[in-house]
């Protein structure tokens, strides 16, 4: 990667909130899945927390999204194929459409489910629940809602790791090393 390139890579901000919204993301999808065979008091707890990082994504992507208009994402490498660029532009936007989806879903979804009781914020403090009401219909909506997101952010995730792969191993055009703080 030359120079010019690595002057091309996205601010520290956008490498962290990256990487940690990423991490909560893979973390909410694991204890979502390990959770459904657990006992129902194991479950619960697990469930907190996944409520609780659903909270935490949310939040962190309304900052994400806040310092990608103070701290403009460097361009696309030019020498993408258009369709590369488009799938690209898409990825993304769909990206963030799905980090405000998901977690308002799951949140309409303890909302409408816990009759308006608020998500414990891991025993710190209570982030409020959403005003909508609390029968079958709503949580039915809710719930499906939640996870049609969750397993269309599961495909898109799979797509942009495939891309990130394909451009680092085939490509070698440096891509990945935009957003990963030791590759070079």
């Amino acid at each position: 990667m030359s120079t010019s390139d690595s002057a091309a890579r996205y601010s520290r901000g956008a490498i962290i909130l990256h990487w940690l919204i990423a991490l909560l993301i893979v973390g909410n999808f694991i204890g979502a899945w390990t959770s459904e065979d657990l006992p129902r008091d194991q479950k619960m707890i697990i469930m907190g927390y996944h409520k609780a990082n659903g909270v935490l994504i949310l939040l962190l992507t309304l900052v994400r999204i806040g310092w990608r208009f103070v701290y403009r994402p460097p361009a696309l490498l030019a020498t993408l194929k258009t369709w590369e660029a488009t799938l690209a532009r898409a990825t993304h936007a769909l990206f963030y459409l799905l980090m405000l989806a998901v977690p308002l879903a799951g949140l309409g979804l303890h909302s409408a489910f816990g009759k308006g009781k608020p998500v414990s914020m891991f025993g710190l403090f209570d982030f409020p629940a959403l005003p909508v009401g609390s029968d079958k219909p709503t949580i039915g909506l809710y719930h499906e809602l939640h996870e049609v997101t969750a397993t269309a952010m599961l495909l898109l995730i799979g797509l942009h790791v495939a891309a990130a792969l394909k451009h680092q191993f085939l490509d070698r055009d440096g891509t990945m090393a935009r957003m990963l703080p030791f590759l070079r």
